[in-house]
Order: C-alpha cells, then structure tokens, then sequence
C-alpha cells in the first residue's frame, strides 16, 4: 500500500475521533484511567484532543520534506507511559515512513494506544501486516526507544548493533520577566498542571529575574483544587511539604503547588522549582549548560529565542520531535 493510503488511514482516524460519541468516550477513558489512575478523564482528554489538532496538520507537505527507502524495515518502538498517547507520533512516523511498526506498549498505557492501532486496522486492513505488539523485540532493522536516564543505559547496550534513537529523561522549563499577567500565568498553569506534571514537555523550573514576585502566580494557582483532590497528586504534596518543613527548607506554598529555589531541573510531583537570573547573559549560560536536559522553553509570547508562547508546551506539532532528534530523517537514513 502507498504512503498516501496509509495518510488516508489517520484523515479518517482523526475524523473518527472527532465524531467519537459520548458513550464510546467515556468507555475509553474509564478504561484507560482503570490501568492507570494518573490517567484521568481530563489528562485523556487533552491527549486525544492533542492528537486530533496533530493530524490535523497537512500529512503530505509534512512527509515531502523526506525521501525514504522503498524497502520496507521493521521498526522496534519501545513506548513510554508517562502521560496518555505518548507513543503516538513514534507510530505515525513508523508507519507514514512506509515501515512495519514492532511495538512495545507500556502497560501504563496499553489501552490507548491498542485503541488507535485497532482503529487503523479497521480502517486499513492491510495495515494489519504492518503492525506487530510484542512482548519482546526481536528481528529488528531499527529501534526508537523511549524511556528514563536508567533504562536509557540498558537501551543502549541492548540495541548498540542496531540504528537507533534513544531518549532520556528531559523536561521543560519556562522563562519569566516579571511582566507576566493572570492570563499568563493561567496560561503557563496548562504547562505546569496538565498529566500532573508527567511528562517531558510539563514546566518543572522556572527562571526568574531578581527579587520576583509569586504572589500573582501563587494565587491564580489556588484554582487548581481539582489538581490537589487527585489523591497520588496530594499524597505526592503532602511528602513534599513534608520533608520541607522537617528539613527548614525555604519553600512557598498555595495549598496546590510547592515553589521551591533549586539548581535541579526536574522538580518531584507537586513542586515547581525556580533559579534567579540577574542578566540575560546569564540566563543564556544557564540554559546553555542544561539544553541537553531540556525538551521545550516557553516564556510570555515567546519572547525567549526558540521559547513557544505560555500554555503550548503540551501541544506539539508534527515537527516537534522528542529530544529534538528528528525521527523522520532518522527513518528516511535506514
């Protein structure tokens, strides 16, 4: 089958999922939410509504920008389960790049993706012999690996005579200039909040200028009671707060959201880390220290070079490629 039918595939799969009843929804997300209870009707919500704006973009201009081999491979996707759907664009690429897509579901996250896999199928039934779900990947040409800093080693090790992508734990971080409103800051609440802060491209440190002020972002943030009723969120919170008192460590606190000062990036559920930066000089040598930690910058319109606009780190588009590693280029090299 041709490219352009397996693009037609996910046209229509994007229109089913437009029209999905209310029924069929919340069967999906009860049961999505029953292996995983981070994955709440909200969180699953916001993934598929992420997915349908995805393949909403233009498929073919996307893929003229890449010549691919006429042979077809089998590609090895080990898929995380941090947040709902995270998987997803590893399996367009895979099969829009004209490969057979071998993979390797989390448990945490096996029903929706097995949901979108059934969905091309029945849409495409001869993409049935382009889809395999494994317990263990074998007889491959090439592997896209996603996982922590931990499993990332044995990745490594395990596929080194294989062509491969192997991702490792990174994070967002948002740029502040002390100019930021309470449209801002609700806008940066959907990078902070949203899947609870799970994911690679959820805020988890900000910078700020000298002598900031939280006060603005602190109270627009004690409308996230929704967030503190989750009981692995508050449990998570209530650790945090915990050890931070026990420990007289300086912290400020809203009754939702720890904000801590610390040099790490990746901040514990519960808790937004901050630095200070006293010039733009040295904010640049900050980030430029910790880019190959770093998934996505946002700041106030995008001010910061390369940053995206408050409130759009959880909405990727086609090109935005995890760890910046652009996986089409890497499937149109097999």
């Amino acid at each position: 089958m041709s490219n352009n039918e397996v693009i037609r595939a996910f046209e229509i799969l994007r229109e089913r999922l437009m029209q999905m009843d209310e029924s069929s929804k919340s069967e999906l997300v009860d049961k999505t939410y029953s292996l995983n209870p981070w994955f709440t009707p909200d969180s699953v919500l916001a993934a598929l509504d992420g997915i349908i704006k995805m393949l909403s973009s233009d498929l073919n201009e996307w893929l003229s920008n890449y010549t691919f081999n006429p042979s077809q491979k089998r590609v090895g996707a080990v898929m995380a389960g941090n947040i709902p759907a995270v998987g997803f664009h590893d399996l367009l690429c895979v099969l829009v790049s004209g490969n057979k897509l071998v993979a390797k579901l989390s448990e945490k996250d096996s029903s929706l993706i097995s949901y979108f896999l059934d969905q091309l199928i029945d849409i495409e039934p001869r993409l049935k012999e382009r889809i395999d779900i494994v317990d263990r990947l074998a007889g491959l040409d090439a592997v896209i690996a996603t996982g922590s800093d931990n499993t990332a080693r044995y990745f490594e090790y395990y596929f080194k005579n294989y062509p491969h992508i192997i991702r490792k734990n990174r994070t967002s971080v948002a740029i502040l200039n002390g100019e930021e409103t309470t449209s801002d800051f609700q806008h940066l609440g959907r990078d902070i909040f949203l899947y609870f802060g799970l994911g690679c491209r959820n805020v988890s440190k900000l910078y700020v200028p000298l002598a900031y002020d939280f006060s603005t972002m602190l109270a627009t943030y004690e409308q996230y009671d929704h967030i503190i009723s989750h009981h692995k969120y508050r449990n998570n919170y209530d650790y945090n707060k915990s050890i931070y008192l026990v420990n007289k460590e300086p912290h400020l606190d809203n009754g939702v959201l720890l904000l801590k000062q610390d040099n790490n990036l990746v901040s514990p559920i519960s808790v937004l880390f901050y630095n200070f930066y006293s010039s733009q000089e040295e904010l640049q040598k900050l980030l430029k220290a910790d880019e190959h930690k770093i998934q996505c910058f946002v700041s106030q319109g995008g001010f910061w070079e390369d940053s995206i606009p408050l409130g759009q780190a959880q909405s990727p588009g086609l090109t935005d490629y995890a760890d910046r590693v652009d996986t089409m280029e890497f499937l149109a090299k097999l």
